[in-house]
């Protein structure tokens, strides 16, 4: 049965299934902020660690979203996802548990915090694959850009409020048994995940049908070839391209341009990123109604425009008003990036077909990771070449093309969630 377009999709509130979903992914969410937190502390106070040892740990935390998630993408597109979910869920809480386990031992070690950050980054990747492209197996398409609203809301109050509440638990038990809590969260999301009812469609993630099953690095290709040539997601990807390589050459170096020149303290940095944290909150609680008025395709460029001018606040402003610049970049940033989020996600569930969602997936989270630390790099060579501030004024120039992607291609006619192109469905 159609849909108006402009009509509001049947409430997520009275839908069991989602709501488990929802639930597990809120726990866990919050739950994850203690970890984020605790295991650093356990390093450095528990441990004692050198700087070179700290730095390892989180280079070896960020290695696996890297080299990973393109592999991730063919499993999960091979397999079912909801056991790849629970079975990552319970894998992080097994990992987490070891660490106040050998503490209580007097066991623990740098190398077990190592192993246990790689185990769980790699589950991660497997997670974070495999719930967007299950999302579509429990809701409707036109529900997906009110699902993904409400789990990109949950997921960024706990990013704002979780690191208060993780310093707390942190005090109370310290650091070791502090990881325990996390690890609970991880059990519960995946209680909640195990009572959901509906089954996956049979075209999603079935690993039966193993013979003449092409290699890992042709369903990878495979993947990579219809995320580059289809005409809304090409675009998509180019945007995002942009905006990750020279957004994080400004943002490498931005906190030290503050300090160093500036003279912000970070007192004064966090109470500008405190009030930024207005724009992303409200951006989760208002994208499906936004969306709804104006279309998915529109929305889509207006929130790469907005993006692509965020940076030339704080790189523009004259000392007098760099905080108040520095205010408009981090809201503006939140604001355009989760109406970016919510849709672009949401989209790429709606018209990718079941078999190939995990691979589109794990290529849009290669291409932001893989050239995460490019930019990252780039932004430090260029500040000892250059200067800070010059280096900022060419992230924040290079960021101004972000929109031109997308606002050259067929997403200005989108409006409704279209479905899966036949077209391209085989690949």
């Amino acid at each position: 049965m159609s849909a108006n377009p402009g009509e509001p999709p049947p409430s997520l509130f009275r839908h069991p299934d989602f709501l488990r979903l929802w639930a597990g992914q809120t726990i866990s969410g919050f739950g994850s902020q203690v970890t984020i937190l605790a295991v650093p502390v356990v390093a450095a106070l528990t441990l004692k660690v050198s700087p070179f040892e700290f730095a390892l740990l989180t280079t070896l935390e960020f290695l696996p979203f890297v080299f990973l998630s393109l592999p991730a993408g063919v499993w999960v597109d091979r397999l079912r996802r909801r056991p790849i979910l629970i079975a990552a869920d319970l894998g992080r809480a097994l990992s987490l548990l070891s660490i106040p386990i050998a503490h209580a031992l007097g066991l623990l070690s740098l190398w077990q915090l190592y192993l246990v950050v790689v185990l769980n980054g790699c589950l991660t990747v497997f997670f974070d694959v495999a719930w967007q492209a299950y999302l579509p197996s429990i809701v409707e398409r036109r529900q997906l850009v009110d699902g993904n609203a409400k789990l990109e809301t949950t997921r960024t109050v706990a990013q704002r409020l979780g690191p208060g509440l993780a310093g707390i638990l942190v005090t109370i038990f310290a650091a070791p048994f502090a990881v325990a809590v996390d690890a609970i969260s991880f059990l519960c999301s995946a209680l909640f995940l195990s009572a959901i009812r509906r089954a996956e469609p049979h075209d999603a993630g079935d690993g039966e049908r193993a013979e003449g099953r092409p290699s890992m690095r042709q369903d990878i290709a495979a993947g990579l070839r219809y995320v580059r040539g289809h005409p809304l997601l090409g675009p998509m990807v180019a945007t995002i391209a942009i905006e990750i390589l020279f957004g994080s050459v400004a943002d490498s170096i931005l906190i030290l341009y503050l300090v160093t020149e500036r003279g912000f303290s970070p007192a004064m940095i966090g109470l500008a990123f405190s009030i930024g944290s207005v724009g992303v909150i409200s951006a989760a609680l208002l994208a499906g109604r936004v969306t709804r008025i104006i279309g998915v395709g529109p929305m889509l460029i207006v929130s790469a425009i907005g993006s692509s001018l965020s940076w030339l606040l704080v790189a523009a402003a004259p000392d007098a008003l760099l905080f108040a610049g520095l205010v408009g970049t981090i809201l503006s940033l939140g604001l355009f990036g989760v109406f970016w989020n919510i849709n672009a996600v949401s989209l790429r569930q709606a018209i990718t077909p079941g078999p190939l969602l995990g691979r589109a997936n794990a290529t849009m989270r290669f291409v932001s990771w893989g050239l995460m630390p490019v930019g990252t790099l780039l932004g430090g060579f260029l500040g000892g070449a250059i200067g800070l501030h010059a280096t900022i004024w060419v992230g924040a120039l290079g960021c101004v093309l972000t929109f031109v992607p997308v606002l050259l291609s067929p997403l200005r006619g989108v409006r409704a969630m279209p479905s899966v192109s036949p077209a391209l469905a085989d690949v």
